[in-house]
Formats: C-alpha cells, structure tokens, sequence
C-alpha cells in the first residue's frame, strides 16, 4: 500500500535506527538510503521486522535515482546531518543543497509529506555555518514544498547517541573538564524514544505545514548537565571555566581530531541558548508531551562508565539487587 511505505535517508544514525525499529512495529515499510551498504547495511538491517525494510544504496544523491524512489511512497524522511565539516562548502551540501533537492523532488512526485530533520536554537547563531546552512535549508524547503514538517529538537540522547557517551567517556578519563561559557548554555535533552514517538505522530496524524521544536521536560545547564553526567558515573572532577581566548584555542586544536569533541564552529554555537524559542509551535503545544527525565535515563546505561560496571555498588540507584 503506498499510504504504508516510507523512504528514509540517514538511516543509519542514533534517531533512524530508532524510528526504523518504530515504523516497522507500526506497518510502515521503510525505504531506507545508504552510502555504503557493507559499511552500515548490517546495523541498519538489525532495526526492522522481516518483510517491513528495503536498504537502497546511493553512493551519491542523483536526483534521477531518487525521483524514481520517491515514485514510489508517499512520505519522505530526511535525517542526514553533520556536526563537523571534513570539506569545504560541506555544511552547504548537505543542509542546504540536498534539502532543497529532495523537497523540489517530493513536490513533483506529490506526496503526502515530507518531514526534514533540523536544529533547535539557531536563529540567533549567525556567525555559525552550521546554523546558517541549517536555516538556508529550511527555507528552501518552505519554499519547495508547501505540505513539509520540520522538526528542530534539542540534543537528542540515549545509549546510542554521541552526546552523553563521548562526555561520560572524557569525564572517567580526564580529571580536570572545561566549561564553555561558564557552562551556562541551556539545553531542553530528549530522550531518542519520544523524539520518535513525536515524528509517527506527526506521521500518523498526517501533519502538514508545520514547524514544530521538540523539547523534553526539562531545561539544564551544560554545567549541570556534566554534573549529572558524573554523578551517574560516581566520578568527582574539577569542573574548570575555560576563558574564551583558551577556549577558542582549544578548539582550534581539537577540530584537527578525525572526530572532534568541539570546533571553533560549534564553540559559536554555544553562545546560543537550545531552548524554546517562542517562534514556532512546540510538541507541548500539540499535545505531545515529553516525560522521560535526563536523570533516570542516563543512569540506565551510565553503568558503562562505571568502575565495576552493571554490578558495581554503585548500582543500587538502578535497584538493582
């Protein structure tokens, strides 16, 4: 059935393996585009029911080969992202230019939406790539395709992510953690679950001509964030304000790093509050709550860093007996 079936792209990343495992559950059957099947193929082949996923492989985005996919389904999903340029005019490519693309192409094929990934608090970032690749595509988008959902979340996270993982890796490494911008940076975290039951809701509801920030229920600090973080890792560090000379210049070391934990973009964009905006609608006010709390989740998984692990003594905030 057409209405069933979905193409996805950035299939393979911490919020496309959820919402593949959530669609199939659900009777979508997914379409999903990779690079390079023998190099994520097996992951993203683990996520789905037998019968209910399709990996299609692209090793470049040829609007011909996608007309023809999106021939096909009637909703299109685009994840793809970067956090780090690896070349120049990187961030253009791929949140300006392929946005565009795709968008022009699902207006000419008329479907039913077409539902593209974003960021949350980058309006004000203007002296950031990032943010301003980021908001060029979501005009394009706007532009091209009148029936289009953009969804700009907060930092999503989970076991999955690259957010609470890498920090709760450098903190039981390192003894000393810099705070950018004394820390003060707000963020609204939600969890990779409700992100995706907000998106099938969006799809099941059939959403159009929409614009929505997808928060969770609480709004932390980045300081308190990395005190969260080493509290469910039992660690004790020096939290250390990093002056913004330093700052800049550390940054300007670590994004040499093949996967650098900062750049000197990413440093602009913390300047900015990830928090609601006021300019768009929020899950909240479309009667799509988030609950599930930073703390409980975390501690979840937080065992990974832990001296002793799962069966540490620690583990008694988990219950576990």
């Amino acid at each position: 059935m057409k209405q069933k079936e979905i193409l996805l792209f950035g299939a393979s990343g911490q919020i496309g393996r959820n919402l593949i495992r959530k669609l199939s559950k659900n009777n979508y059957k997914i379409k999903a585009v990779t690079r390079n099947i023998h190099t994520s193929g097996y992951i993203i082949k683990t996520q789905a029911n037998p019968g209910y996923l399709e990996l299609v492989e692209l090793n470049n985005f040829n609007p011909q080969k996608i007309e023809e996919l999106m021939k096909n389904v009637s909703i299109c999903i685009n994840l793809i992202g970067i956090l780090h340029e690896r070349k120049k005019n990187q961030f253009e490519n791929i949140h300006s230019e392929l946005p565009d693309m795709l968008s022009k192409i699902a207006n000419k094929c008329k479907l039913d939406q077409f539902i593209h990934l974003s960021s949350l608090g980058i309006e004000k970032a203007n002296d950031s790539n990032y943010a301003r690749s980021k908001l060029n595509g979501e005009k394009k988008i706007i532009k091209n395709f009148k029936n289009s959902v953009i969804i700009k979340p907060s930092i999503v996270y989970s076991v999955d992510d690259k957010f609470t993982t890498n920090f709760m890796t450098l903190l039981s490494r390192l003894p000393i953690m810099p705070l950018y911008y004394n820390g003060n940076t707000k963020f609204s975290p939600i969890h990779v679950s409700e992100l995706v039951e907000i998106i099938i809701n969006i799809i099941e509801n059939k959403k159009q001509n929409l614009i929505l920030e997808c928060l969770g229920p609480e709004t932390i600090s980045f300081k308190d964030i990395i005190k969260k973080l080493l509290k469910a890792i039992n660690k004790k560090r020096l939290l250390f304000p990093l002056p913004d000379t330093l700052a800049k210049i550390s940054a300007k070391i670590l994004q040499i790093l093949p996967n650098p934990l900062l750049t000197e973009d990413q440093l602009k964009l913390l300047k900015h509050d990830n928090v609601k905006t006021g300019l768009y609608k929020t899950n909240f006010d479309i009667n799509m709550k988030t609950k599930k709390k930073f703390d409980d989740e975390i501690l979840k998984y937080s065992y990974n860093w832990k001296n002793g692990g799962q069966f540490s003594k620690s583990a008694e905030n988990l219950k576990i007996k």
